[in-house]
């Protein structure tokens, strides 16, 4: 082929690449079926992109539908956009004596152990992306890989990091994020997490929101402040999630079970220290459910900062009890998009009407968006699945923004 002719085709390649990209685009799959592989429902799902860009998703895989189900991490991976997937891989077993969690709210007779909350964080300065995941709700640990998820070092428990609490707060569950954790232009890796004295139902409740961090990229961690109580303004915070700021601090938009059913927000200058307290956002509804948050694009001279915002955007219940505090039902799941720096979210547009749940979202360098998500497609499903669902700026905006 001659050069002529090579330049040519890639400028007609080009071309059409940025036609697509402005074209609206979705694209749903179901990556983890319920009923499938022994599991009979898959949930908390977990998505980055890596530096290298490949897909790393992962999820819980539950062998009843319970939060202290014994329960295996599997994640899957992707190079091609999300076209063809690699199978499913159990997360390496996890070091040290697997006990469960004396404060756990299961049947006497029940056997296994709880594994939950992954959590992933792409390391733009070293290429690296660090793993952070639970067991029992009661110890953490970490992992890495140098390879873009092709393989991960042997997890190593970091739960000293959590022991530091215990003056503020004397916990007896943990859990990070879930979802995705997020780094600052220093290279600092924040992980939002929560904690909980396990008095209450489930032994979730009452609940407070803080962070771990890492400065040396995950070498070690550390405890930030506390984010926000038990109560007032908020009433039990728990899962959370994070973004880094323009101005290089971190805001973290937060669950709770507020009587005004609307996510709160807090920012720091450093994801760790001087919390704002906790205000709602009044443009987002809680039904009380985790949410997921995620940088699109920077500020800058030629292009527009973006913030991406999902959560199931609904407030009402079937059997027409609402009442406040009380969970309402997760469906109508729904991205928004905010211009300045999540103060408003002028764009929203529904990714799935039916049941849907938690989900996490991710963008790729080519300015695709990943949502990651939970759906029950079937009335006769014993759970629900992991979807992903892929689709760019044109969609979310019915062709108003294109990323330009």
């Amino acid at each position: 082929m001659s050069r002529r002719l090579s330049l040519s085709l890639i400028v007609v390649l080009t071309t059409f690449a940025q036609a697509l990209a402005k074209s609206p685009l979705l694209e749903k799959q179901e990556l983890f079926v319920a009923g499938e592989g022994g599991y009979p429902s898959y949930r908390i799902p977990s998505l980055v992109v890596t530096p290298g860009g490949a897909l790393l998703a992962a999820c819980e895989a539950r062998k009843t539908r319970g939060d202290w189900s014994p329960i295996d991490i599997l994640f899957v991976r992707s190079v091609d956009g999300g076209k063809t997937w690699s199978a499913p891989r159990k997360l390496d077993p996890l070091p040290g004596t697997e006990r469960q969690n004396p404060a756990a709210r299961r049947p006497d007779s029940a056997t296994g152990i709880t594994n939950n909350n992954p959590l992933w964080i792409a390391d733009r300065k070293t290429g690296a992306v660090h793993l952070l995941v639970c067991q029992e709700y009661m110890r953490c640990f970490y992992a890495r890989s140098e390879d873009d998820g092709k393989t991960f070092t042997a997890p190593v428990e970091i739960t000293a990091a959590f022991e530091a609490f215990r003056q503020a707060y004397d916990w007896k569950v943990l859990a990070t994020g879930p979802g995705h954790g997020v780094q600052l232009r220093s290279g600092r890796l924040v992980v939002p997490v929560w904690l909980s004295t396990a008095r209450g139902p489930s032994a979730h409740r009452p609940s407070v929101i803080t962070t771990i961090y890492s400065d040396d990229h995950g070498t070690s961690w550390q405890c930030g402040e506390m984010v926000a109580n038990e109560t007032d303004p908020l009433v039990n915070p728990s899962e959370s999630v994070a973004v880094a700021l323009a101005d290089g601090g971190v805001l973290l938009n937060m669950r709770s079970e507020a009587l005004a059913h609307r996510r709160a927000i807090a920012t720091s200058p450093d994801g760790a220290t001087n919390w704002t307290r906790p205000k709602f956002d009044d443009a987002l509804v809680e039904p009380i459910c985790m949410a997921s948050l995620c940088r699109y694009s920077l500020p800058g001279e030629n292009t527009r900062g973006r913030i991406l915002f999902s959560n199931p955007a609904n407030l009402e219940r079937k059997d027409g009890k609402e009442r406040p505090g009380m969970s309402r039902d997760r469906k109508n799941l729904t991205v928004r998009l905010s211009y300045d720096e999540c103060d408003s979210w002028p764009v929203a547009k529904t990714l799935e009407a039916g049941p849907s749940a938690y989900s996490d979202l991710a963008v790729s360098q080519d300015g695709m968006i990943y949502c990651l998500y939970e759906h029950t497609p079937r009335e006769e499903a014993p759970g629900p699945s992991i979807f992903l669902a892929k689709f760019n700026l044109a969609w979310l905006t019915d062709g108003k923004d294109s990323g330009d």
